[in-house]
C-alpha cells in the first residue's frame, strides 16, 4: 500500500523559506517518477517540481514550474526514502496547498501541507 505523508508547510513571510518533506511508505523514489504539486485557493492543482526515474543510470532528471525555477529544489534522501522540495525567496503567490505525487502505475497523492506566504 502506497502512503505519502508531506509536512514541513507554515506561515511564512515574503522572501523567507521552507522545506518541504514527503515520507513514503509502498515505494521508492529512486525508481519511479514523483513531484510536488500545488493548488491555491479557486485554481486547479498544478505541477511545481517533478523528478524523473530513468533508471538508475539517469536517475534525478528535474522539471520545474516557470514560476518556481531558480527558487525551489527538488531533491531526495534515498537512505530516508524521503523527498524533498526546498523553498527560497518565497511570494505571496507561493500560497498553497502542497502536494507529494508519485506515479506508480496509477497516481498516488498525499494529503498535503499548507504553505501560507505573508506579504
Amino acid at each position: 500500500q502506497v502512503q505519502l505523508v508531506e509536512s514541513g508547510g507554515g506561515l511564512v513571510q515574503a522572501g523567507g523559506s521552507l522545506r518541504l518533506s514527503c515520507a513514503a511508505s509502498g515505494i521508492i523514489f529512486s525508481r519511479i517518477t514523483s513531484g510536488w504539486y500545488r493548488q491555491a485557493p479557486g485554481k486547479q492543482r498544478e505541477l511545481v517540481a517533478q523528478l524523473t526515474s530513468g533508471g538508475p543510470a539517469n536517475y534525478g532528471t528535474t522539471n520545474y514550474a516557470d514560476s518556481v525555477k531558480g527558487r525551489f529544489t527538488i531533491s531526495t534522501d534515498n537512505a530516508k526514502n524521503t523527498m524533498y522540495l526546498q523553498m527560497n525567496s518565497l511570494e505571496p503567490d507561493d500560497t498553497a496547498v502542497y502536494y507529494c505525487g508519485v506515479l506508480y502505475g496509477v497516481p498516488y497523492w498525499g494529503k498535503g501541507t499548507l504553505v501560507t506566504v505573508s506579504s
